[in-house]
């Protein structure tokens, strides 16, 4: 691929509305926090001369991390979308935050790329999270490559950084993972480094030298060759055995040379495939420099060896009431189904949704159909609105740069879409099609708020529902039980952001409170109680007694009313109002406030007076007789159980079933899995899971998943409840 370099000479970067599927790529950058993917996409601005200098646009903003959460916060939170051009093809380069509580942006980011770059640190190595993503990306058959960062680090070694990757994402085939670079070292410094001054390409045998801030060719001295030649031959066989053409083996080991044309071509279908992963290197600019070392050899690969947007499988999609409908692979004549990857809120323009479309071509000012499906347990309601959209534009930085149009396979971002949410399908309004929604990480760490004051109160509902808009990582939770209203993060940092988006985005104060499970209670055992509501205050008084029984019923039962009344001690109809008042009770609950459930009330006997008794006042009268019940049992206080399901790397298995047991847990089963993971199955109670998302991550080192449903309620310890009672009573 290096003698690429000439034939495509970067373009001014203005990214423009690209013509035609096959002039695009969309790749994502994939890698944990700190492994120098924004630093990577401003190199390669640079390089795509969109930038005057590193990182730098007009403005004197940066073309990445130009949120002002990101500045405070020192990393990336949200996608980014950087386009560029480069010798003639537009590639749309989407920055991905590498912390995982920012996971759902980098899955809208894999949701709209074609292809992902891994960023990996030679001086961090390989973590377990991005291992996940890559063999999230194996399991879809997204192409992919390697780029290898930090190698001006001390004790940055390339070589084994190689290893390192061939063993973490080779799988079974090692040799599918290999490098068709080498770096070019220049003089070693006094601390023993030699810095990294550009790269030696294995198939062309050129060097490529960036001392001079510019990529410039040569030829190796003869002591260089014999060091290329073993990384050369071992480069040609593993592109060799991938190759399509099953001859080239044969005669390639018959000592037939096989000329570097027909290895780049084999080298590009085969990463176009997803069965060959490069390895490069890149390091940024120096200062003043036009170039970043590594970044002309990545931007030939993107769009030599990377897929068009034309080789991707068409997304599955179905009319809004359900019904398949096929569609052309990246039709720009086909009817219009985009979708939104991501929804940003701009203090001047408003709402701004990201969009990549699959088929048909958007254009400004048409009037398009918005579907949203899929996401009503994340506080998004199902929608189908047709709205007219604003301006077409390709971001750059704070910029937003006119388009006139966006065709099949190519981003844009929409204003003014006032109803669009991120995961929404955009279609013809006379031609209204749903795109199959994108798997997203459930959020499992509550955030229980409210409002700062009653200004703020005002303004909490329409800034949370604007905030889940947004971000369908998050879910929005108005709990009955609790009456919290609970916002479900994927981990502290998310929370954080959300909390400061309220805050500065939004002008919302809030407080964080502590989070509450929703506790309920039940009988221990049978009792009795008699109600007397008894009342004469002029006119007509208040009369009304009857007397119950209650037992308890095995879980799940809920509250059973059963009326065994003789001789009609009780008319007939006061029955239902001592039901009535009853099951109101109960939902009040009878020792600490939580709702009781999961007994029989069985109404025995009572009394009635021909004028004075009523539907009120039996109503009463249940209750009382419910709480004088209660007064003389034993309560049970009744907490609910989570099924807890771990996926964790055979490393941590013994430190996670600990850890469950010292939450209460009950480990009930093991699963291995492939990859070297188990699955651990554990019964939990709720009130230890709360902050389970950040101290799993914590005990994994980011490689566990976990998931959790409701189970049931079951009594809690002896001791907890009593705490739990004294908190109660506390509070009255």
């Amino acid at each position: 691929m290096g003698d690429k370099a000439n034939a495509h000479p970067g373009a001014a970067g203005r990214a423009t509305a690209a013509d035609h599927p096959a002039s695009v790529r969309n790749v994502v950058l994939v890698g944990h926090s700190g492994s120098g993917k924004t630093t990577l996409v401003e190199a390669l601005a640079l390089t795509a001369g969109a930038v005057n200098r590193a990182g730098r646009v007009e403005d004197g903003g940066t073309v990445s991390d130009y949120d002002e959460i990101e500045h405070r916060q020192q990393r990336s939170v949200q996608l980014s979308l950087v386009p560029v051009e480069w010798g003639g093809y537009k590639i749309n380069i989407l920055d991905t935050p590498g912390y995982a509580d920012f996971v759902g942006e980098l899955r809208a980011g894999l949701r709209a790329a074609d292809a992902a770059l891994f960023v990996v640190s030679a001086s961090d190595g390989v973590d377990g999270s991005t291992r996940m993503v890559w063999e999230e990306c194996a399991a879809v058959g997204m192409p992919r490559a390697i780029v290898v960062t930090h190698l001006e680090a001390a004790r940055a070694d390339f070589d084994e950084m190689t290893r390192t990757c061939a063993e973490a994402f080779g799988g079974d085939d090692p040799d599918a993972v290999l490098p068709l670079y080498l770096p070019l070292h220049g003089p070693q410094g006094s601390d023993g480094h030699a810095p990294v001054t550009g790269l030696t390409g294995l198939l062309t045998q050129k060097l490529f030298d960036y001392a001079s801030g510019e990529r410039k060719e040569s030829e190796p001295d003869e002591e260089q060759l014999p060091d290329i030649e073993e990384a050369r031959n071992r480069l040609i066989e593993g592109i060799i055995s991938e190759s399509e053409d099953e001859t080239l083996m044969d005669r390639y080991l018959g000592g037939e040379p096989i000329d570097v044309k027909t290895l780049v071509d084999d080298l590009e279908r085969a990463v176009a495939r997803g069965v060959f992963f490069p390895v490069l290197a890149a390091a940024p600019a120096a200062e003043g420099a036009r170039q970043g070392i590594g970044t002309v050899e990545l931007l030939e690969l993107i769009t030599g060896g990377f897929p068009t947007p034309l080789e991707r499988e068409a997304p599955r999609v179905t009319t809004v009431d359900g019904r398949s409908r096929e569609l052309k692979l990246c039709d720009p004549d086909g009817p219009l189904v985009a979708e939104v990857v991501k929804t940003s809120s701009d203090p001047y323009v408003g709402r701004v949704s990201l969009v990549r479309v699959f088929s048909g071509t958007l254009r400004s000012d048409d009037t398009v159909h918005v579907s949203g499906h899929g996401l009503a347990d994340r506080g998004h309601e199902d929608h189908d609105v047709d709205e007219r959209i604003g301006a077409l534009s390709a971001p750059f930085g704070k910029q937003q740069r006119s388009l006139t149009h966006c065709i099949a396979g190519d981003l844009a971002c929409v204003a003014k879409l006032s109803r669009a949410e991120t995961g929404d399908t955009l279609s013809a309004k006379d031609d209204p099609l749903l795109m199959e929604p994108w798997e997203m990480p459930d959020p499992l760490l509550p955030l229980a708020i409210q409002a700062h004051s009653k200004p703020d109160e005002d303004k909490l509902s329409q800034g949370l529902s604007r905030l889940v808009a947004e971000d369908p990582t998050m879910r929005l939770e108005q709990n009955q039980d609790t009456h919290q209203v609970v916002l479900w993060c994927l981990g502290e940092a998310h929370a954080d952001v959300a909390l400061e988006r309220l805050r500065n985005r939004y002008g919302v104060q809030v407080d964080v409170v502590p989070y509450k499970v929703s506790l309920r209670e039940t009988f221990a055992d049978r009792s009795a109680g008699r109600g007397r509501h008894v009342k004469q205050s002029g006119g007509h008084g208040q009369y009304a007694i009857c007397e119950i029984e209650v037992e308890p019923l095995p879980g799940g039962s809920g509250i059973e009313f059963v009326d065994k009344v003789i001789g009609g001690a009780v008319p007939r109809q006061f029955i239902p109002s001592v039901e009535k008042g009853v099951r109101a009770q109960a939902a009040k609950g009878i020792a600490t406030g939580h709702p009781l459930i999961d007994v029989r009330v069985t109404l025995l006997d009572g009394k009635a007076h021909s004028v004075d008794s009523s539907d009120a006042a039996f109503q009463t009268a249940g209750a009382l007789a419910l709480r004088e019940a209660a007064g003389d049992a034993r309560i049970h206080l009744l907490e609910p159980v989570a099924e807890v399901t771990v996926l964790v790397g055979d490393d941590y298995v013994g430190a996670v079933m600990s850890d469950l047991s010292g939450r209460r847990g009950r480990v009930v089963g093991t699963e291995q899995t492939n990859g070297g993971r188990t699955l651990v199955r554990a019964e939990v109670p709720e009130i230890e899971i709360g902050r389970y998302a950040v101290d799993l991550r914590s005990l994994s080192h980011g490689t566990a998943r976990f998931s959790r449903s409701y189970a049931r309620h079951e009594p809690m310890p002896p001791q907890i409840a009593e705490r739990i009672r004294e908190e109660a009573g506390d509070a009255s």
